[in-house]
C-alpha cells in the first residue's frame, strides 16, 4: 500500500525541492547561483520588466539579494554555464541539457514542412545561416541592418528575426547570450563544444531524463506536474515515470485532497527531503516554478493566482504585475510592484492578504520589501492604499 503523505508535508516537500528552507551565511554568488539553476533545472525568461524581470526572480525568493551581474556571467559570455531553448516556454537552462530537446527540434522541423512561411523562405534561412557563419554569433538587429544596408529590402525586419527564431526552434542555431535582453545567435558549434555537439539523445531516453528532473525539482508531484515542467506530452510522461517507478528513483504515495485514480496518482522523488518546517519569507515571481503550473498552485498552496496584465484595468482586482507573497510554508498574499527606475521609488500599488493569513504577515512582507527594494537599488517606498493589507502594511513600513 502506498504511503500516505498530508497535504502540509506534501507542500513542505515541494517547496524544500525547490530550494527553499536552506538559510545560508554565505552571501550568494557564482556557486550558489550556478547549484540553484541546477536545482530548478531551469529559469523562465519573460520580457515583462515592471518590477524585474522574471528569470532574475527565484534566486532573490531563494537565496535573497544577490549581484544579477553574476548572474548574466551564467547566461552569457565566455563563461556561460547556461543556454536558452523552448523547455518550459522560453528558458534559461543548463548547457548539458541541451540534447535533451533534440526530439522537439526535429518535431519543429517536421511541423515546417506544412508552414507556408518557412518553405516560402528557404533563400532567407540559407542567407542566414551564411551570415553567422560568416561572422559568428550576432544579434538579430544587427543581422537586419546588414541585410537592409547590403541586400535591399529584400526581406523585412520582422522576416529576419522570424527566420532566426525558426532556425532556433529546429536546432541549427543555438543562442550564444544576450545583450540589452537581445538573443544572440550563433550556429551550435559556435556556442557549444564539441562533445555536447555530438550527444544524440533518443526520445525516449530524453523523456525519461527530462521526467526524473522534473520530478527531483518538484519534490512530489502528478503527472501533470511533471509532464507541464518541460512541457512534456501525457502518454510520454506516464511511460517515463513507469520506467522511473521501476528503477526505484520515483515512489508512488497518496495525499488527501490531490484527487484520486490515475489522473490524480502521486510520486515522490526518493532524492526528497522532507522537512519537519519550512520558514520562508520572500516574493515569488509569476513565472515561479511554485506558481506557474495555476492548478498545482491551487492544489498544493490553495492559492487561486492569475496575472492581470492582460485584464483591462477596471477589471482587474489585484493589480496589473501581482507577486505572490511566500510566508512560511504558505502563500499568504499578493503585492502589486512597480519598479520605479527613474523616480527610485518601489511603488506598491496594492497590497492583499489571503483569508487566514497569520497576524505577522505585514509585518514580515513589510522586511521582505525593504530587502527587494535594497535589491533593486532603491532608497524609498512608496504604498497605495489599496488592497485589504494595505493599512496594516503601511503601519509597518512607517
Amino acid at each position: 500500500m502506498a504511503q500516505t503523505m498530508s497535504p502540509a508535508l506534501a507542500r513542505r516537500i515541494a517547496l524544500g525541492a525547490q530550494g527553499f528552507g536552506r538559510p545560508s551565511t554565505v552571501a550568494p554568488g557564482i556557486r550558489q547561483l550556478d547549484a540553484l539553476v541546477n536545482r530548478l533545472g531551469l529559469l523562465q525568461i519573460d520580457s515583462v520588466n515592471v518590477f524585474e524581470r522574471s528569470h532574475y526572480m527565484p534566486a532573490f525568493s531563494r537565496l535573497g539579494a544577490y549581484d544579477k551581474a553574476q548572474l548574466d556571467r551564467l547566461t552569457s559570455g565566455r563563461e556561460s554555464r547556461f543556454t536558452e531553448y523552448w523547455a518550459h516556454e522560453a528558458s534559461f537552462l543548463p548547457r548539458e541539457a541541451w540534447p535533451l530537446f533534440g526530439w522537439r527540434m526535429r518535431d519543429f522541423r517536421d511541423r515546417s514542412r506544412t508552414e507556408a512561411w518557412a518553405q516560402g523562405n528557404r533563400p532567407l534561412l540559407d542567407w542566414l545561416l551564411a551570415e553567422l557563419a560568416a561572422n559568428g554569433p550576432l544579434r538579430a538587429s544587427a543581422i537586419e541592418h546588414d541585410a537592409n544596408r547590403s541586400r535591399g529590402p529584400w526581406w523585412g525586419w520582422s522576416d529576419v528575426k522570424t527566420g532566426l527564431e525558426t532556425l532556433f526552434r529546429w536546432g541549427d542555431v543555438a543562442i550564444a547570450g544576450r545583450e540589452r535582453f537581445e538573443r544572440v545567435y550563433g550556429l551550435p558549434e559556435q556556442v557549444f563544444p564539441r562533445e555536447l555537439l555530438g550527444r544524440t539523445v533518443s526520445r525516449d531516453d530524453a523523456h525519461r531524463d527530462l521526467v526524473s528532473r522534473a520530478a527531483r525539482a518538484h519534490g512530489i508531484g502528478t503527472v501533470k506536474d511533471f509532464a507541464d515542467y518541460f512541457r512534456l506530452r501525457g502518454p510520454a510522461t506516464r511511460a517515463a515515470i513507469r520506467d522511473l517507478e521501476d528503477a526505484g528513483e520515483l515512489i508512488p504515495v497518496e495525499v488527501p485532497g490531490w484527487g484520486g485514480g490515475a489522473a490524480g496518482a502521486v510520486w515522490l522523488h526518493r532524492d526528497a527531503r522532507l522537512p519537519r518546517r519550512v520558514d520562508a519569507a520572500t516574493l515569488l515571481s509569476p513565472f515561479d516554478p511554485v506558481v506557474w503550473d495555476r492548478p498545482r498552485a491551487l492544489r498544493v498552496f490553495g492559492f487561486h493566482y492569475r496575472i492581470e496584465i492582460y485584464t483591462p484595468a477596471p477589471k482587474r482586482v489585484f493589480g496589473y504585475y501581482s507577486l505572490p507573497v511566500l510566508i512560511g510554508d504558505t502563500i499568504v498574499g499578493r503585492v502589486d510592484l512597480k519598479n520605479d527606475r527613474q523616480a527610485q521609488v518601489l511603488r506598491v500599488r496594492a497590497a492583499w492578504a489571503e483569508p487566514g493569513a497569520p497576524t505577522d504577515t505585514a509585518g514580515r512582507l513589510a522586511s521582505v520589501l525593504r530587502e527587494a527594494a535594497a535589491w533593486q537599488g532603491l532608497p524609498e517606498i512608496e504604498l497605495e492604499p489599496r488592497g485589504n493589507l494595505a493599512e496594516a502594511l503601511a503601519a509597518e513600513l512607517r
